[in-house]
């Protein structure tokens, strides 16, 4: 199973989000348990690949979407109330282990749960890319932090094509 995304390799939250992208009209990873399991893969996530697990799923990439774009944080704490973090001392430290009772909300939750760092993290990082027509998000890694776009070989020089083309004309 090839993972048609245009994008890949962002953090687990915007990676979710990135499941959704526009290629000759909108495209939709998640519209059936085949493309779960390709993103589950993607994300090193075991959980049951599902129609109740795509339907968390699809749930927390809507939160995720309305808490990135609008700072609606109601559908993410939803997401969230499905599971805790149990800390605990081992051997070797300590460690935090997601305790998430019912397995359908393991990928949500864990994608909910990102968010949560990266936005404690540099939460203007999270950034969506900067072409009219691109609906991708990522985590901006650049040293002075004014990347634009997903990726420059693609949405950054049709960018710079079309203001050429304009210059032109």
């Amino acid at each position: 199973m090839l993972d048609p995304r245009p994008h890949t390799g962002e953090p687990r939250a915007l990676d979710l989000l990135n499941t959704r992208w526009i290629d000759g009209g909108p495209r939709d990873l998640l519209t059936d348990t085949t493309g779960l399991a390709i993103w589950l893969a993607a994300a090193a996530i075991t959980a049951p690949c599902t129609s109740d697990t795509l339907d968390a799923t699809r749930t927390a990439r809507t939160a995720i979407h309305d808490a990135v774009t609008r700072a609606d944080p109601t559908g993410l704490n939803a997401i969230l109330e499905h599971g805790r973090i149990r800390r605990t001392l081992t051997a070797t430290g300590p460690v935090d282990i997601p305790d998430i009772p019912d397995p359908i909300w393991i990928p949500g939750w864990l994608a909910a749960d990102n968010l949560l760092h990266l936005m404690a993290t540099a939460p203007d990082r999270i950034r969506q890319c900067a072409h009219p027509d691109c609906v991708l998000f990522f985590y901006d890694t650049s040293k002075n932090g004014t990347r634009r776009w997903h990726l420059m070989s693609t949405c950054g020089n049709r960018t710079k094509a079309a203001r050429h083309q304009a210059r032109r004309s």
